[in-house]
């Protein structure tokens, strides 16, 4: 079960919509709106212990952005704990490094879409 929200998860989540980096402008720019078959994103969003960087509550998937420091082998197996959390929860996780979303977003997108239509 999915553990109530605490103030600073909130307020994290907060300073990270307020401040995000340019890769996750331009998927966001992507997402909102409901662009990808009518299915509403939320971005910066608490999930139990975590802040995802988006998620689409109604098919409980998870997209993570991910920049060079996710390559590091600690960071490496704080993603792994936090995608098996998130997956025993039921979401569905998908992780794009920061160079795919900028050089393929058309790509990024479609699997996004599969994974949408698919769930």
């Amino acid at each position: 079960m999915v553990k109530k929200l605490n103030t600073r998860h909130i307020e994290v989540a907060k300073k990270l919509r307020k401040n995000p980096t340019e890769i996750e402008k331009l998927l966001w720019r992507k997402l909102r709106a409901k662009q990808v078959e009518g299915f509403r994103f939320r971005r910066q969003q608490p999930i139990g212990d975590f802040v995802v960087d988006f998620v689409c509550l109604e098919r409980k998937l998870v997209i993570e952005v991910d920049g060079g420091q996710h390559a590091l082998e600690d960071e490496n197996s704080s993603d792994k704990r936090r995608d098996k959390w998130l997956s025993e929860e039921g979401y569905k996780v998908l992780r794009f490094w920061n160079n795919e979303v900028l050089t393929n977003i058309e790509g990024v997108l479609e699997v996004i879409r599969e994974s949408l239509v698919n769930r």
